[in-house]
């Protein structure tokens, strides 16, 4: 499985990714990958070689590239539940200085940098992200109506707020096909009856769903949070929306 770790141009500087894609000549769909809050790690990029074994092209870029290269901070190899309070708050400066008019400026070159590369085909790409990554995967899906066909976001934060420019205020203009993934305690009822709302809104195909037994974070196998049958449950969702939505088999 072949692994890279680029350099992407944007206007505020080069930001370092990492990107896997299958070991055959061919080109494939591409992928972008938002990660959740701990951002780049072991954790995320073999989630990105386990997607590209499945024919896709996947970019994994570091949110935090302002503050450095990742990992921005230091992180321990299983983010356990005593030691998470200490990381959440080193990061959520990081993520309070990630506005939305910078998450747009950096969706436009991701997707640029994503569609330029070699191994990519053309026609359209999916968005995918983690936690906090699922807001900027919408916002991206969004922003990019023309080119994103697919985007699915597990365990997401911060997609319905209150703010004026919350996530969910643009999902009416989507086209991609959705799949969200919500532990137990992610959104309140009446807050997935509003996105679901938007999302009819849209007119676009999507499911939301609450997998069972599950805490936020519980795709990532290096938190507490994990949890192994919804991981797989994540697969089993994830996969058949890509493929619809990008191979069109």
């Amino acid at each position: 499985m072949p692994t890279k770790t680029l350099q992407i141009p944007t206007t505020d500087g080069q930001v370092d990714a990492f990107a896997a894609f299958p070991d055959r000549g061919e080109r494939h769909p591409g992928v972008l990958l938002y990660t959740d809050a701990f951002g780049v790690r072991p954790e995320l990029e073999e989630k990105a070689r386990e997607l590209a074994e499945h024919g896709y092209y996947v970019l994994v870029p570091n949110l935090y590239y302002r503050h450095g290269p990742a990992p921005v901070i230091e992180l321990p190899e299983h983010i356990g539940e005593q030691i998470r309070p200490e990381v959440i708050g080193r990061l959520m400066p990081l993520v309070e200085a990630h506005t939305t008019e910078r998450v747009l400026r950096d969706a436009d070159a991701y997707l640029r940098f994503l569609t330029a590369q070699p191994e990519v085909s053309a026609g359209p790409v999916g968005v995918i992200g983690y936690c906090i990554g699922a807001a900027l995967a919408m916002r991206t899906a969004t922003a990019h109506p023309d080119q994103v066909a697919a985007v699915a976001g597990f365990h997401p934060g911060f997609l319905v707020t209150d703010a004026p420019d919350s996530p969910h205020r643009r999902v009416p203009e989507l086209t991609a096909q959705v799949h969200l993934g919500l532990a137990e305690n992610d959104m309140t009822p009446e807050t997935i009856s509003e996105l679901n709302q938007a999302l009819d809104a849209a007119g676009v195909g999507y499911t939301v769903e609450i997998y069972p037994g599950t805490i936020h974070g519980f795709t990532m196998s290096d938190t507490d949070a994990f949890n192994p049958s919804a991981l797989q449950r994540h697969w089993d969702r994830l996969l058949p929306l890509l493929d619809r939505a990008l191979t069109n088999s």
